[in-house]
């Protein structure tokens, strides 16, 4: 139940507040459950934060499809990692095009649980928990951008759009999942 509410609370701040001063501090705030919010502050801090945290979206998302008796959980997973796999290479393009001689010291912070040891339908179930706190942080970072003006190519707001949207609905399927089969 307290992670339903604390879901609801954080959906609320991503949709009600998400111009709001708190959500563009600099630096990284806790969202819920030990996991932290990116904050950017530029296109290309947008970028370099986005890409590695795709890559840990499809590294999950590959074992999910390996490990999962789901059909449908295989058919989400094969969506992720498709769509951010995609997203990435896009990304990378642009900063190979934009931001050549950027230096680049950030760190990522892994938001998701090592689901290698499990599988079946508890790996459904820790995959679509620990999986809705970095869709959210993708979703907040996207709204940053776009609400802070920060886009200064054209792409990279359509970008931003569009994870937002569909991360956005991801999270609505996920905790559906959640609620269903658990």
């Amino acid at each position: 139940m307290f992670k339903y509410i604390s879901v609801l609370f954080i959906l609320f701040l991503i949709f009600g507040f998400a111009g709001n001063s708190v959500l563009a501090q600099p630096g990284m705030g806790s969202i819920g459950n030990g996991h932290m919010m990116e904050s950017v502050n530029s296109e290309y801090e947008f970028l370099i934060k986005m890409i590695p945290h795709h890559e840990e979206a499809v590294y999950t998302a590959k074992i999910l499809k390996e490990k999962t008796n789901r059909k449908t959980m295989k058919e989400f997973a094969e969506r992720i990692i498709e769509n951010q796999s995609r997203e990435i290479e896009q990304m990378r393009s642009w900063i190979d095009k934009w931001y050549v001689d950027w230096d680049n010291d950030y760190e990522y912070q892994a938001m998701m649980w090592d689901d290698e040891n499990i599988k079946g339908a508890k790996l459904d179930q820790v995959f679509l928990q620990d999986m809705i706190f970095p869709h959210m942080s993708a979703v907040m970072m996207s709204q940053q951008l776009i609400v802070k003006g920060l886009a200064q190519h054209e792409e990279i707001y359509e970008l931003a759009l569009s994870i937002r949207t569909n991360q956005r609905n991801e999270i609505f399927q996920m905790r559906e999942w959640l609620g269903t089969w658990y």
